[in-house]
């Protein structure tokens, strides 16, 4: 007697599976940063590669530790890479390699394994290992440096290569950025330069018209949720709009501030990790509007030229109540 087929089949959701997994995503955002990392390499030479190396390789090696005592594949999923190439792009082209390598690590063994491995990470885990660095070593990440030529690609400063502790010896001109210029003398950099990358700062704060592409790229392939990005560009150009109206030679314009400084890379690639941000719409509008607002304030009152990595990183930590406050509620349930 042959089995027959139901005529009624009940199965449970979801019923609509998508065929891209996490490591798929990771990876795609990895893809996206490659041209990000060559205008780093085209505007500052071999010293960003490397800092790039060390950084992925600080990332890679707890993983690489955990893989060998279990039978986790940890490296699969390219978060470490993540992590380290995110890590490289907040930080000056001259910072001692071995700084960088122990950012690296400290981004992976505080910011994502401490809280349960890839998923559970409260806080963006390259910000963490840049907060750490910009606590224990505040004079190697304020020094900044200008653009080479292609005649410099391969100088190397000496402090890339000091030992662990050691004080580096700096043999190359230091140069203040944009927003520092701005902070401390008022002088506002033009946006074209700002655009290009004509200017000196951090690896990933070159180039903003290359990062903005990469997130398109990204918002395209539904990796990023640009409701993030566009919220807070929104913001700050609200923001900064409303306090160069009120007075001109204090505050400069908002475009200045939308291409100046790691906004343009904190927006698309830190504040978009879906892991420390919120995962309904309405909480992402909100995500996005209190980093922009933070933003602004840092920059216009408080002591540091820059706040993008404090203010993903306070809103990171805001993302389970907004979560809470934001959910939309179940179908056939009263509202409290």
């Amino acid at each position: 007697m042959s089995a027959q087929t139901p005529k009624l089949l009940l199965t449970t959701s979801p019923f609509l599976k998508q065929q891209e997994d996490t490591a798929w995503i990771m990876w795609q955002v990895n893809y996206a940063l490659m041209p990000v990392v060559l205008a780093a390499v085209f505007f500052f030479g071999l010293p960003a590669l490397l800092v790039t190396a060390a950084c992925v390789a600080g990332a890679a090696l707890p993983e690489w530790l955990i893989q060998r005592t279990s039978d986790k594949k940890l490296l699969k999923d390219g978060t470490a890479v993540i992590t380290g190439v995110l890590l490289a792009l907040t930080l000056p082209p001259t910072i001692p390699l071995w700084m960088a390598f122990t950012g690296g690590f400290i981004a992976i063994t505080l910011g994502k394994l401490l809280f349960g491995g890839i998923g559970y990470s409260l806080f963006n885990p390259a910000l963490v290992g840049r907060a750490f660095l910009q606590a224990a070593f505040p004079v190697a990440m304020t020094t900044w440096t200008p653009n080479g030529t292609l005649s410099d690609f391969f100088s190397v400063s000496g402090s890339s290569f000091a030992w662990p502790f050691m004080k580096p010896s700096v043999d190359a001109i230091s140069e203040a950025t944009p927003l520092a210029q701005m902070k401390f003398s008022g002088q506002e950099t033009g946006v074209m330069d700002l655009l290009l990358g004509s200017t000196s700062g951090s690896l990933g704060e070159t180039g903003a018209l290359v990062i903005l592409l990469c997130g398109v790229y990204l918002a395209s392939r539904q990796v990023l949720n640009w409701r993030i990005p566009v919220s807070i560009f929104l913001t700050v150009f609200a923001f900064a709009g409303i306090l160069h109206l009120v007075d001109p030679s204090a505050h400069a314009s908002p475009f200045f501030h939308l291409f100046s400084g790691g906004l343009i890379i904190g927006a698309v690639f830190m504040a978009t990790d879906p892991v420390t941000s919120p995962n309904s719409q309405r909480g992402c509008w909100i995500f996005g509007f209190g980093i922009g607002a933070l933003v602004v304030i840092i920059r216009a009152f408080g002591g540091l030229p820059e706040g993008v990595m404090y203010a993903i990183l306070l809103m990171n930590a805001a993302s389970p109540l907004i979560n809470r406050i934001t959910q939309p509620r179940i179908y056939g349930t009263r509202g409290q």
